[in-house]
C-alpha cells in the first residue's frame, strides 16, 4: 500500500486591517470619551478653541479700561410703625441700604407691598408740606364717617376705602437714580411713606438695586 502523505492543517491568519478594527472597537467600547477624544486630536489640534477675551470699554484707540461689573439684588425692608400721615424715610431707606455705596451708577427700585398705604418723593425739609399733603388727600377723598353708604368695601372702618383710593393715586413705588455711591436726589426731595390707615402699622417695602459697581 502506498505511504500516506501527512496532512497540515491551514490555519486562517487576520490582517492587520482586521486587528486594528478589532482594537478600535474594543476602545470604543471600553472607553468612549477616549476614543472620542483621540479621533477629534487632530481637528482640535487644526482649528484650537478660541480663548474669549475679556470686555474692555475704549475711550479713545489707546485707552482701554475693563467692562463695567453689573450688580443685581433685591432686599426686603420693614418700615418703623408709623401712625396715618406722610412720613419722611430717606435716612432709613441709606442707613438700611450700606450697599449702595458700592454703586458707581445704577437705580434704586422702592415697592411697598400693601394696598393701603404709598410711597413717593417729594418736599424733604418743611414738614408742614407732609401735613398739608395728608390734608389735601382726605379732602379728596374723604372718609363716609355718617355712614351714608358713599363706599361699599368698609369692611374695617370709614379709613378702609378711602385708604385703597389714595394709594393708587399715589402709587405703590417709586425708582430713585444712584450716582457714585449716593441717591441722585434733588435738593428739596426726600423719599415719603405715606400711611392711610389709622393706628401704627408696620409696612413691608421690598428694595431692588440694579447698576455699575465701583
Amino acid at each position: 500500500m502506498p505511504a500516506q502523505q501527512p496532512q497540515h492543517r491551514q490555519h486562517s491568519t487576520i490582517s492587520p486591517l482586521t486587528t486594528c478594527l478589532l482594537a478600535s472597537f474594543f476602545l470604543l467600547a471600553l472607553f468612549p470619551a477616549t476614543f472620542v477624544s483621540v479621533l477629534w486630536f487632530p481637528y482640535n489640534y487644526a482649528f484650537p478653541a478660541a480663548i474669549p477675551r475679556q470686555s474692555v470699554t475704549c475711550t479713545s484707540p489707546n485707552v482701554c479700561s475693563p467692562a463695567a461689573t453689573m450688580a443685581w439684588f433685591q432686599k426686603p425692608l420693614t418700615l418703623p410703625p408709623k401712625s396715618r400721615g406722610s412720613h419722611l424715610i430717606t435716612p432709613f431707606i441709606l442707613t438700611s441700604l450700606p450697599e449702595l455705596r458700592t454703586i458707581r451708577t445704577g437705580l434704586l427700585h422702592l415697592f411697598i407691598q400693601h394696598t393701603s398705604c404709598a410711597l413717593s418723593l417729594n418736599e424733604n425739609f418743611d414738614p408742614d408740606v407732609r401735613a398739608d399733603m395728608s390734608d389735601a388727600l382726605d379732602r379728596i377723598v374723604p372718609e363716609d364717617k355718617n355712614g351714608t353708604g358713599l363706599y361699599r368695601h368698609d369692611d374695617e372702618g370709614a379709613d378702609d376705602m378711602p385708604a385703597h383710593v389714595k394709594a393708587s393715586l399715589v402709587g405703590a413705588s417709586v425708582s430713585v437714580p444712584i450716582t457714585e455711591g449716593k441717591l441722585a436726589l434733588g435738593t428739596w426731595q426726600g423719599v415719603w411713606y405715606l400711611e392711610f390707615r389709622d393706628g401704627r402699622q408696620q409696612r413691608r417695602v421690598l428694595a431692588t438695586v440694579m447698576g455699575e459697581k465701583m
